[in-house]
């Protein structure tokens, strides 16, 4: 069983930043995609961001332009940058990798956007 370790989130105002972490421990090969899933008030769980082993990207419409995703191959971590937020940014976001087809979750984290 493999547990994802996520962090980050919080509260911001909006127009803020904030930054979310994932790592897997101890995997080093066999994780074809990473990224992040949110869960916001009143909707199914959407795509944030992906990025696959071999750097293709891909955003939900809401962040393209604003989030970034990022990612270590070495020490299997990978970051979610969200600038200018706003409150419809709201909601619980998960990290996640597909690892030879399973796929994992971490525990979510918090982003709350509110003036």
């Amino acid at each position: 069983q493999l547990h994802l370790r996520e962090s980050g989130g919080g509260v911001a105002r909006p127009g803020d930043s904030l930054r979310l972490s994932c790592e897997a421990p101890m995997v080093r090969y066999g994780v074809a995609a990473m990224g992040w899933y949110r869960q916001v008030p009143g909707k199914q769980r959407e795509l944030v961001a992906t990025i696959t082993f071999d750097d293709v990207v891909n955003y939900g419409d809401f962040a393209r332009g604003r989030f970034t995703i990022t990612r270590n191959n070495d020490t299997m971590d990978w970051w979610l940058q969200m600038n200018s937020l706003q409150p419809e940014d709201t909601g619980v976001y998960y990290c996640y990798c597909d690892r030879y087809g399973t796929v994992y979750w971490g525990q979510g984290t918090q982003v709350t956007v509110s003036s």
